[in-house]
């Protein structure tokens, strides 16, 4: 099994060091982030529910923060842009979000995957 969540962080650089400057039109730089997904039913494993919204990130402060503990850098901003999952690990989401529909407030799977992460859901091969 094999999932991974993907964002894209705008981080601002800063020099530790008050005799260094940075030139400003250099400060800021776009970074994608791979965040490694817990396989379902694990600790952590509700990360998108807690953290998503419609296939955005929920609260921006909040995504913000959780970015900047990630890199350990000022972060001006982050985007969810998808969750990568492999066949195995999609089918194994769908198992554990239908055993506890009432965690979701949710009538289906369908809906749950909607409401959290819209249609930034890619399933790859195993082979990728």
């Amino acid at each position: 099994m094999d999932a991974r969540y993907v964002f894209r962080a705008e981080l601002r650089l800063e020099a530790d060091e008050p005799e260094v400057r940075l030139e400003p039109s250099t400060t800021e730089t776009t970074v994608t982030v791979f965040r490694e997904a817990p396989e379902p039913g694990e600790e952590g494993w509700l990360f998108f529910r807690d953290t998503l919204w419609r296939g955005e990130v929920g609260d921006a402060d909040y995504g913000r923060r959780l970015a900047e503990e990630w890199l350990g850098e000022p972060v001006e901003s982050v985007s969810f842009r998808e969750l990568q999952v492999d066949e195995e690990y999609f089918a194994a989401l769908k198992d554990a979000i239908a055993d506890d529909l009432e965690l979701f407030n949710a009538d289906n799977v369908s809906e749950v995957l909607s409401k959290y992460l819209g249609s930034s859901i890619r399933v790859t091969d195993t082979d990728d």
